[in-house]
This record gives C-alpha cells, structure tokens and sequence, in this order.
C-alpha cells in the first residue's frame, strides 16, 4: 500500500472553535467560502449534497457531527472519482487553527497540484475573512 505526498494548510480564524465548526458544518454555507468546490448553491437532492462547481456537477459528504472539530468531506467528481480531504478545526486559545490537508493524487501533474493548493489556501482565507471579528 503506498501512501499520497500531501499538503497542510492552514489559516487562524478569530472566532471560537464551535462557532467555526458549525458554519463549516453546514453545507450550504459553501458558497460563500470555498469558490474552489461550489460556485454555487449547494442543495440536498435525495439526501445527497450536491453543487456546481468548477469542475461540474459534484457531490459532498461530510463526517457525521462530532465534539472533535473533524470535518472531513468526500468529494464525488463528474467522472465518477471520489476524493476524500481532511479538514479540521483546532481550538486555540479565544480563536482557533483551521487545517485543511491537499493530497497529491496520481492523476495530478505538480501543476495541478499547486493549482489547487492555490484554490484552496484562498478559500480558507476567505473564510477567515468571513469569522473573524472586525
């Protein structure tokens, strides 16, 4: 069994932890933070979550709820594909850390790969710009 190279990125967020948790949480919250993943908006069709987004149609499962700050989430891509990204919540002090972890799948080029290490460290900063207090 081999192992995928990956990527941590992370971004401080002035606002508590659960309160980061929740509104992460919440899928149709995507829109107005991960541009990268739903251009638009994101809708329960037969218990499944599903948005455009730059790569087409996509679906999106989140683990279930949890006191752990866990918000990992499966991708399924048009094609069939299904790509799994670690997200997490980290309570730190009055704010907290979020981490995202970018996996380098086989069937990126290092191109691709800062692509969407690109996509994604500017859609944590939005979100960071978005829960932070003024």
């Amino acid at each position: 069994m081999s192992t995928l190279p990956s990527r941590h990125l992370g971004v401080r967020i002035e606002a508590p932890a659960a309160e980061v948790y929740a509104f992460v949480a919440d899928p149709t919250n995507l829109p107005r933070w991960a541009a990268g993943l739903a251009s638009s908006c994101v809708e329960l069709r037969e218990g499944r979550w599903v948005t455009e987004s730059p790569m087409g149609t996509v679906e999106i499962t989140f683990a279930p709820r949890n006191e752990f700050g866990v918000l990992d989430h499966d991708v399924a891509l048009p094609g069939g594909e299904v790509v799994s990204n670690p997200l997490r919540v980290l309570p730190n002090e009055d704010g907290c850390d979020l981490v995202f972890t970018v996996r380098h799948r086989p069937d990126m080029s290092d191109e691709d790969l800062e692509r969407d290490v690109a996509a994604v460290q500017a859609d944590l900063e939005t979100l960071a710009r978005l829960l932070s207090g003024p």
